[in-house]
Formats: structure tokens, C-alpha cells, sequence
């Protein structure tokens, strides 16, 4: 009788030989304008890509694409990025699976490209992903994960294939630090410059404080050095209340920090002085979260060397 192990072992290694994504074409052709969009931006300056002269006198029958270039004609875009289909795919079943299996967190290794010809202005690329591997269980210095290995076949208006990308990643359980030897992670840091040293330091001894406008009055925040209303550079602080309101939130589910617990709810308090903070909320599961929520102020003392303001609902303030 199959142990789960083996039976989960079973359905990772159906995946073999199967389409993650069936054959897409690309949103545009390969046209002139991206190409020089692309060689300014990477400051590849070879003349093969922008005058057709120069492109000529080297044999070729006038510009080419870079090629590396490849996967960007496939690319979805941003509308398909915010708005995706609601159908799903076989690599959203993958990665489904191997979050089954605690594979929750992704990091690239390698990539390789073969290029069969050179991409010229006119043609129309699209693109098919299926899996070519998926290894057993490796230990890594990031936590226990498998290397799942793709392979992206890039095939122009003909069906002729054109390129051939093999794409390995690693998708891995996260191993606490201690767990890894190494010491518990701190939260990451803040950018602490000389404009809002001062709130940070306010924070360590839980005060929440206020840029202050000391000419016209101005409440602001973030910090900074002058004034967005009078531009004056003169200011104090003073304190807030602590109490506010969620303004927006979201739900951070990935990629994982160890220094984080999750779900990892990340909110907008618009505070009762009329300015606004990026924060995050507790005592509170994310389902339970709504826009205008009340929230008061708590502290989180991260560390020794950092302390940050956090919310709760309002309802819990007596408790």
C-alpha cells in the first residue's frame, strides 16, 4: 500500500512531459521601436539592431532583434498581469501541489538559451512551457526544496522553432534560522536617513510623532526636509493620538521572511491628525479586516535596536 509520501511523490512526478502553458502567441511582432527600447536600456550599442546599412554589411538581410531578446515578445503584459484569466493552468496546479507539499518559496538558479536563427522585425513569436523535471528532495543551504526544471520552446508564425529555454528553479521550504545554524532573522531595517531619524528614534520609546510644519502648521508624513505646502524648511513634531483608521490593507501571503509571521496583513492607517502610515495590523485575521475599520495604536519592539508602530482593531482596546 502507498505511503502519502510516495503517493504526493506520485502525483509531483505526473507533471513530467506536461504543458504548464499551451502554445501563446505574443501580444505584438517583433518590431523596430522595442528593439531600441531594449539595446538603450541594456547599452548593447552593436549597430546590427538599428541601421539596416550596418546590418547589411554584415550579411544579413537588414536588422535583427537582440537575442536575448526572446522572451520579451512573449511576454503577457501588465493588463494581463492585474487582470489574469480566470481559467487555470497546469502551472498553477504545479505550484498548488508543491505548496501541498510546503514548497512555498521560489528563488531562479539558472537559465539556458539555444537559439536556432536570428528574430528580424515582422515575425511572431509564441511561446509553450512544459516540464522536463522535477528532482527529489535536496537539502540547500535555503531549506529543503525540489528543483523543478521547464522547458520553454519559442516558435515563430510558421511553427518554426526559433529558440529553446531551459528554466530551473528551486522551489523550497523555508528552514528557520535557528534550525540552519544561523542566528533568528531580524526584521529587515529601515532606510533611516537624517530626515526621519528623528521619528525612528521617537519610536524606539514608543512615541508616535508628527512632522510639524513650524510655519504654517502643516502636519506631514513621511518626514522630510521641507515643507510640500509653504516650503518652508522649519519644523517640529508633535504627538499622535494613536488612534486612526484602515484607509486600504492588503494581505501578504509571499515570499516569506522568517522574521514575519503570516498571513502578513499590511495596511494604510489614516491617523486621526489626517496623515496616513504603512503599517501593519494585529490581533486581527485577515478575513476580518475592513476598509474604515477603527484601529488604535500597540508596538511592536522587533528587536533591541527597533521598535515600530502596529495597530489593533479599536474594539479590543479594553481587553
Amino acid at each position: 500500500m502507498n505511503t502519502a509520501s510516495e503517493e504526493y511523490e506520485r502525483r509531483l512526478q505526473s507533471f513530467t512531459g506536461r504543458d504548464l502553458h499551451a502554445l501563446t502567441p505574443g501580444q505584438d511582432p517583433v518590431n523596430q521601436p522595442m528593439i531600441r527600447h531594449w539595446t538603450e536600456a541594456m547599452g548593447d550599442t552593436s549597430p546590427v539592431y538599428t541601421d539596416e546599412s550596418a546590418a547589411r554589411a554584415t550579411g544579413r538581410a537588414g536588422v535583427v532583434a537582440p537575442a536575448s531578446m526572446v522572451q520579451a515578445w512573449t511576454m503577457r503584459g501588465y493588463a494581463a498581469s492585474v487582470a489574469p484569466p480566470s481559467a487555470r493552468s497546469g502551472f498553477d496546479e504545479l505550484v498548488d501541489l508543491l505548496d501541498e507539499g510546503g514548497y512555498t518559496s521560489v528563488v531562479a538558479t539558472d537559465s539556458e538559451l539555444e537559439f536556432t536563427r536570428e528574430l528580424v522585425p515582422g515575425d511572431h513569436i509564441a511561446v509553450q512551457e512544459a516540464v522536463e523535471s522535477v528532482s527529489a528532495e535536496k537539502r540547500t543551504g535555503l531549506g529543503a526544496g525540489r528543483f523543478v526544471t521547464t522547458l520553454k520552446t519559442y516558435r515563430d508564425q510558421d511553427g518554426r522553432v526559433v529558440a529553446v529555454q531551459r528554466w530551473r528553479t528551486l522551489r523550497f521550504r523555508p528552514a528557520a534560522p535557528e534550525a540552519a545554524g544561523r542566528p533568528p532573522a531580524l526584521r529587515p531595517r529601515p532606510a533611516v536617513n537624517r530626515d526621519n531619524a528623528f521619528w525612528f528614534e521617537a519610536a524606539k520609546g514608543h512615541r508616535l510623532v508628527i512632522q510639524r510644519c513650524a510655519s504654517c502648521g502643516t502636519l506631514r508624513h513621511p518626514p522630510g526636509p521641507c515643507c510640500p505646502r509653504c516650503g518652508s524648511f522649519a519644523w517640529d513634531t508633535v504627538a499622535a493620538s494613536g488612534r486612526g483608521r484602515v484607509y486600504t490593507f492588503t494581505v501578504n501571503h509571499r515570499p516569506r521572511h522568517p522574521a514575519f509571521s503570516y498571513p502578513l496583513v499590511v495596511a494604510v492607517v489614516e491617523l486621526a491628525e489626517g496623515t496616513r502610515l504603512v503599517t501593519n495590523l494585529t490581533g486581527v485575521a485577515p478575513e476580518d479586516v475592513f476598509i474604515d475599520m477603527p484601529v488604535v495604536l500597540d508596538w511592536l519592539d522587533a528587536d533591541p535596536d527597533l521598535s515600530l508602530p502596529v495597530f489593533r482593531p479599536a474594539a479590543t482596546e479594553a481587553s
